[in-house]
């Protein structure tokens, strides 16, 4: 599924990142070489990073 149409940015992806990288959901599209345009997909993008980082154990 899509996260952020602006990008093409998909869901695993951004989860993917999330597991391997620190910062916010606006940090991770820096590391897949995109930035937020619209900004309506950051809030569901932020709770799917708070998802990932919560099921991988410390």
């Amino acid at each position: 599924m899509y996260i952020c149409i602006c990008n093409a940015l998909r869901e695993k992806d951004l989860r993917a990142t999330a597991r391997c990288h620190a910062g916010d959901a606006e940090t991770l599209y820096n590391r897949l070489g995109c930035r937020p345009q619209c900004r309506q997909c950051l809030e569901d993008a932020d709770q799917i990073v708070a998802e990932e980082r919560s099921a991988v154990p410390a």
